[in-house]
C-alpha cells in the first residue's frame, strides 16, 4: 500500500512543480522589466561633452512619435541645466522622410536651444549606430549622456561605452502600457545582447 501511494502521488508532485516553475519565471521576468524602468530614471551627476538623443520612430505624417517627443524635451531639460553645451539628435530617415534626427531637431529649436549648440546625425538606424556615428562626430574620448526611454538606459548605456570614453543615461517615461510593453521587450533583448557577449 505505502508504494502504491507514492507511486500515485508522484505525478502530482510534477504538476505542481510545473505551474510553479512557471510562476516563478514569470515572477523573475516581470521584476526585471520593473527594475530595467526603475534604474533608467535616474539622472546623471555632473558635467559632460554633450547630451545625445537615441533615435526614435518618426510618425507618418512626418511629425514626431511621443517616444521621441519624450526624448527631446529630456534632452532640453539637461541642456538648461547645464550638464552639456551640445545636444546631438541621431536617427536616420525610416519609412519616409524626414529623418528621425531632424524632427526631434525641430522639437529642440522651438525650446529654444541655439542652433550652434546643435549636431545632426541622420545615418543611424539602430542604438549600435546611433553610438557608433555620434562618436565619429563627437571623437571617442567624449563624455556623454544618452536620452533614451527609461527601461532602455541600462542597454544604451552599455552600448555608448563601447564608443565613447564614458557614458551615462537620463530615461523618459511613458505611459503605462507602452512602458510596460517596452520594459518587457528590452527583457528579450537584453538577454540576447547578453549571450552574443554585447553587455562588457
Amino acid at each position: 500500500m505505502i508504494a502504491h501511494g507514492g507511486g500515485r502521488c508522484a505525478p502530482a508532485m510534477r504538476r505542481r512543480r510545473v505551474p510553479t516553475l512557471a510562476v516563478l519565471a514569470l515572477l523573475t521576468y516581470a521584476g526585471a522589466a520593473v527594475a530595467l524602468d526603475a534604474y533608467g530614471q535616474r539622472r546623471p551627476a555632473g558635467t559632460f561633452d554633450a547630451i545625445v538623443v537615441a533615435g526614435c520612430r518618426v510618425m507618418p505624417d512626418g511629425t514626431a512619435s511621443p517616444a521621441l517627443r519624450r526624448r527631446a524635451l529630456v534632452a532640453v531639460e539637461l541642456y538648461r541645466a547645464g550638464v552639456a553645451p551640445r545636444v546631438v539628435l541621431t536617427g536616420g530617415v525610416g519609412d519616409a522622410p524626414p529623418s528621425e534626427a531632424r524632427v526631434a531637431a525641430a522639437l529642440v529649436r522651438e525650446a529654444g536651444v541655439p542652433d550652434g549648440a546643435l549636431l545632426l546625425e541622420e545615418r543611424s538606424a539602430s542604438t549600435e549606430e546611433n553610438a557608433r556615428f555620434a562618436a565619429q562626430e563627437l571623437g571617442a574620448g567624449a563624455r556623454v549622456v544618452v536620452v533614451t526611454d527609461a527601461y532602455h538606459v541600462f542597454r544604451a548605456e552599455r552600448v555608448f561605452r563601447r564608443h565613447f570614453a564614458d557614458a551615462h543615461g537620463a530615461g523618459t517615461v511613458a505611459e503605462p502600457w507602452p512602458r510596460w510593453r517596452g520594459a518587457a521587450r528590452e527583457v528579450l533583448a537584453l538577454a540576447a545582447y547578453a549571450v552574443l557577449g554585447r553587455l562588457s
